[in-house]
């Protein structure tokens, strides 16, 4: 392994899943690391979209796909979409060779032509979704407090975040991308500015092949930034793009967010739905979110200093930023992060769900004695609302929190923790 690699959490869930299956593909937006974390395992590596190589590669992978499957095990594949029938040609050798851990995928999209997949890869391939750095694995969170610790039931918390309310807008601002950790202030706030111009003037249209109206990406991405967080129909934004600029429709809007979706800038959280006491209806529709937080900065030309003049704007941010890092950290112990709201206006904004029936309650706010103290009455009137003959109690109860130095709990059991010293 690099001596000079930073630890990411999927190193421990990527070798668990090569011991498993044949084949692991990695996905995940550009640039969060994807082929750098794949090279500290694999064996040996064939880059399709080498340009000296590519078209090379390409005829190769049509006309005799095993020559470029050789090599020592586990044999990495960077940027397997280019060539689809790679996958067939990988699922038939793992069958003949009757081991697992023989390869390695990584693609920062999903291919946009499947016609030449025939087999689902069932039994022979694990995915793997990489996301941008969380903030331990950057080095800002401290960890002192940890997710697995709390769900075992040990809430005794002590530890220290060493971030203050302009570090995190800091933060915020520069995202999670590992080439730009450990750069000056002005490299590492470059990065986001440049990834949201490459996605409009060209990634976009690798999902589908399909040229897109720069124009029109920019303003999308502009309108999701200032609706992430919320469950906005793509209707809506149609008509907020429309008002300066060329008129579209919802069908166009879904076209375009379906393409960043297949090229991982966007993930969209589903709702929880859990057994409740009461008959309240649970609003089903997704919320709308970026990968990273500094996607939604960068589309709406926004950098530290003025999230810390519009602190309303720099809540939705932060908002962001802490999905990321709980998506981050639930993915390592077998859990989704969903929302959930109802028709009576209740809602809370992350519940970690594990796949052995165990959950957290998360809300989320930038800080303010007063924001915690109506995140914390939220969480309890949820825990209230829930069926515990039905399902598990709630592990715990959590407002996460921008600012703040240490973690605590309250008198009514609820934690209080900045994010600055969470952990997985």
């Amino acid at each position: 392994m690099d001596k000079r690699y930073r630890l990411r959490i999927v190193d421990e869930l990527l070798a668990g899943k090569l011991e498993a299956q044949g084949a692991v593909l990695i996905e995940g937006p550009k640039a969060c690391g994807k082929t750098t974390t794949a090279m500290q395992i694999a064996k040996s590596i064939l880059r399709m979209d080498n340009p000296e190589q590519m078209q090379q590669n390409l005829r190769m992978a049509q006309l005799n796909p095993s020559r470029l499957l050789a090599g020592n095990t586990p044999r990495l594949i960077d940027e397997w979409q280019l060539a689809p029938k790679l996958w067939d040609a990988i699922r038939y050798e793992i069958d003949n060779r009757g081991e697992s851990g023989q390869f390695i995928l990584t693609g920062s999209a999903v291919p946009p032509d499947t016609k030449e997949i025939f087999h689902s890869g069932t039994g022979r391939f694990a995915r793997l979704l990489m996301r941008p750095m969380s903030l331990y694995e950057s080095g800002e969170s401290t960890g002192d407090v940890c997710l697995k610790t709390l769900f075992a039931g040990n809430v005794q918390l002590d530890g220290e975040s060493q971030l203050s309310i302009d570090d995190l807008a800091f933060l915020a601002c520069r995202g999670g991308w590992p080439q730009a950790v450990g750069k000056s202030r002005e490299a590492s706030l470059s990065q986001a500015f440049d990834y949201v111009d490459g996605v409009i003037r060209s990634d976009i249209n690798r999902a589908d092949g399909i040229q897109k109206d720069t124009e029109r990406v920019r303003k999308i991405l502009r309108s999701l930034a200032r609706n992430q967080g919320g469950q906005v129909a793509n209707a809506v934004i149609a008509s907020d793009i429309a008002l300066n600029g060329k008129p579209a429709d919802g069908d166009t809007v879904k076209k375009y967010c379906d393409a960043l979706a297949m090229i991982f800038v966007t993930e969209d959280m589903s709702a929880w739905n859990p057994n409740l006491r009461s008959k309240a209806a649970i609003r089903t529709k997704d919320t709308r979110y970026f990968v990273d937080p500094s996607i939604a900065a960068a589309s709406l030309g926004l950098g530290p200093e003025d999230l810390l003049n519009d602190l309303n704007t720099f809540g939705f941010i932060f908002e962001s930023l802490a999905i990321r890092d709980l998506r981050v950290y639930a993915q390592s112990l077998d859990g989704t992060v969903y929302h959930y709201r109802d028709n009576t206006g209740l809602e809370c904004d992350a519940v970690i769900h594990r796949r052995n029936g165990s959950y957290g309650l998360i809300e989320i706010k930038l800080g303010g004695e007063k924001f915690v103290e109506e995140g914390a009455l939220n969480l309890l009137r949820l825990k209230r609302k829930i069926d515990t003959t039905k399902m598990k109690e709630p592990a715990f109860l959590m407002v996460l929190t921008g600012t703040g130095q240490y973690p605590y709990k309250r008198e009514d059991g609820v934690l209080v923790i900045p994010i600055g010293c969470l952990k997985n």
